[in-house]
Parts: structure tokens; C-alpha cells; sequence
């Protein structure tokens, strides 16, 4: 196992638990899907609350289904995509790819185990400014996101001399 597998691998596990920690917080605490909506933050325009959603599609609710296959096909393609980042993983070269790959895939797992409990995905991050509300999300998602705009950032960032170089 390379020491960037390694790294990235253990970044994921921490990024797992630390998101289904929150969910649980959420659903058995808080039990958020009876109180529905509990502000928490504002700083003049903006705001952030705890609001309780169930995704049943991917990212923005895209492909969202109420078919009894639609969760589980959406979780099988995730860890597909997840396998795909595991071998990428295994020959990044940075840090930052190294961390981001595992901030993709740990938010991805973290996803699909919700699927495959829920048959959707527990989301309740409810960030809003000036009246205006961003999709509600959660940690894994936030985990994901973060993670693709490193990967981006690196790829349009890092200087061609400090790629290796093709086989």
C-alpha cells in the first residue's frame, strides 16, 4: 500500500464517521425530521439553519426517483466512481490530490451507506444569504465538493515541470 493510499484511505474513514456521527446527531438528538427547521446562526443577511431533507437524487436532487431500484443504483454508481478514485488515489502525487481524493471518496461512501439505510440521503445544512437559500447539504457533501475543487485547483495550478512524467 502506497503511503499516499494510506494517507488518503484514513482521511476517508475520518471523513465517514465524523459525517455519520452528525447524521446520527441529527436524526436521534436532535431528531430533526419531527422539528423540521431549528435556526441557528444569523449574522445580519446571513444565516444558517438546520433543516431537515431527504435526497433521493444525487447532488441537487438531480436524478431523484421514486422507483424502489433508484437508491441502490445511485449508490452502486458511487462506489464504482469510488473504486475509480481508490486507484488514482494509489499514484497521486500530492498532498492536496491525496487529500482531496480522499475527501471524494470517504463523502461518497458516507452517502451511499445513507442510501442503503434510508433509501436516501440525510441532508441539513441549510445555508442562506439575503433571502437566498443554497440546497440543503451535510457534511459528506461539503467533503465532496471541497474535494473536486482541489482536484480542479491542482490540475489548473500546479506547474507542468512538477507532473511526473508519463511512462
Amino acid at each position: 500500500m502506497t503511503p499516499a493510499l494510506r494517507t488518503g484511505i484514513l482521511f476517508a474513514l475520518l471523513l465517514l464517521a465524523a459525517d455519520q456521527a452528525s447524521k446520527w446527531w441529527i436524526l436521534e438528538v436532535v431528531r430533526l425530521p419531527e422539528v423540521r427547521n431549528i435556526p441557528v446562526v444569523m449574522l445580519g443577511p446571513l444565516g444558517l439553519d438546520l433543516t431537515m431533507v431527504w435526497n433521493r437524487g444525487v447532488t441537487f436532487g438531480l436524478f431523484s426517483g421514486e422507483g424502489s431500484w433508484n437508491h441502490l443504483i445511485l449508490a452502486a454508481l458511487a462506489l464504482v466512481v469510488a473504486g475509480f478514485l481508490l486507484r488514482w488515489l494509489a499514484r497521486a502525487e500530492t498532498r492536496l490530490v491525496t487529500y482531496a481524493l480522499g475527501a471524494v471518496i470517504g463523502g461518497a461512501v458516507a452517502n451511499v451507506i445513507d442510501r442503503v439505510r434510508f433509501g436516501a440521503v440525510v441532508d441539513f445544512v441549510d445555508a442562506h444569504a439575503w433571502g437566498w437559500h443554497w440546497y440543503v447539504f451535510n457534511l459528506a457533501d461539503a467533503a465532496i465538493v471541497c474535494g473536486v475543487l482541489a482536484l480542479v485547483a491542482d490540475a489548473l495550478i500546479r506547474p507542468e515541470t512538477q507532473r511526473k512524467e508519463a511512462p
